[in-house]
């Protein structure tokens, strides 16, 4: 749900990254705060729970241009990921835009990651969100370990609608721009559709 904000001509959307425990949420979050610049971010917040922690930050990117007369302001959100999260998980995807599912590469981490999904899908349910027409796509963090799936074995069992997949290391900062940036673009193609009906 974009949020225009008329006083400061600004129109911000909100994009989460989903996904289970540890799968590298929260390292895509600060890879990404740290290396933009300060004049275009605002403050890291986090809302502490038990064992994991909620983030999120908001900047301008430079070089979007305008929608009409408004800048563009991206709100960035982390979930908890663990089970008995799933209330807050659900609470932050409200008004969402877009989302980048992070996956843990991992083997042992195949049967958390479709449970994630398929958590995902039943809140967006119900939010009303419509899974197939939501800007979405899936990253596969953790790709430089040993023990991990093929591409192509995550993409049979993760992939549900086709939506592009990006290989990620986010420790190192691989894939972690190319994610937000290939999310941002399916946001706004979207705004640009509903705007040109």
């Amino acid at each position: 749900m974009v949020f225009i904000n008329y006083l400061e001509k600004q129109i911000e959307f909100k994009i989460v990254y989903y996904g289970p425990g540890l799968s590298g949420k929260t390292t895509n979050l600060k890879y990404i705060y740290d290396k933009l610049d300060t004049k275009t971010r605002g403050p890291f917040t986090t809302i502490p729970t038990q064992t994991e922690r909620t983030l999120y930050f908001d900047f301008l990117p430079m070089g979007l241009g305008k929608l009409g007369n408004y800048d563009i302001k991206f709100s960035l959100y982390t979930v908890p990921g663990q089970v008995f999260y799933s209330a807050s998980r659900k609470l932050i995807l409200k008004g969402v835009d877009g989302i980048i599912f992070v996956a843990d590469s991992q083997e042992d981490r195949l049967d958390a990651n479709i449970e994630s999904i398929n958590d995902l899908i039943d809140n967006l349910n119900d939010y009303k969100i419509d899974f197939l027409q939501l800007p979405y796509l899936l990253q596969l963090n953790k790709r430089d370990l040993k023990n991990i799936l093929t591409v192509d074995e995550l993409k049979k069992e993760l992939q549900k609608k086709g939506e592009p997949i990006v290989e990620a290391v986010a420790m190192k900062g691989e894939g972690v721009f190319k994610s937000l940036k290939l999310i941002a673009k399916l946001v706004l193609r979207k705004v640009g559709n509903i705007n040109s009906k």
